[in-house]
């Protein structure tokens, strides 16, 4: 792949739209006044895109047994307050809330088997 270098004053990267090229798509970037032209890889247009993280939404962070539940619907809660014991690793680790509020719903009861990041509890 060909480098193009082109002087400028700019500093920060910014992309342009893509340029087919033997049926696949170039990008042109220019960082700190050079200029570059690239392919992206497949896994870079299959990737999901970045979500910021809803405080609303208590997923769990690690694959466990869920041991205690600890908040019941439409209870409120205050920040740092532990919604329930999910045991990991032959760890119990206690979920905090992050924010004020309300319980919305409990999707998930003593006993139950979790995966990574399944939905646990919702808040208002």
């Amino acid at each position: 792949m060909k480098v193009r270098r082109k002087k400028s004053e700019k500093k920060s990267a910014e992309v342009e739209p893509p340029v087919e090229h033997n049926d696949e798509q170039l990008y042109a970037f220019t960082y700190e006044g050079a200029e570059y032209m690239t392919l992206l890889t497949r896994k870079f247009h299959d990737r999901k895109p970045y979500s910021p993280p809803n405080p609303k939404l208590i997923n769990a962070f690690i694959p466990g047994t869920i041991v205690k539940v600890n908040v019941k619907e439409k209870e409120k809660i205050k920040k740092g307050e532990s919604l329930l014991s999910l045991k990991a690793m032959k760890m119990n680790n206690d979920i905090l809330s992050s924010i004020d509020g309300t319980v919305k719903k409990v999707y998930v009861k003593k006993g139950d088997v979790v995966v990574k990041n399944q939905l646990l509890v919702e808040l208002r």
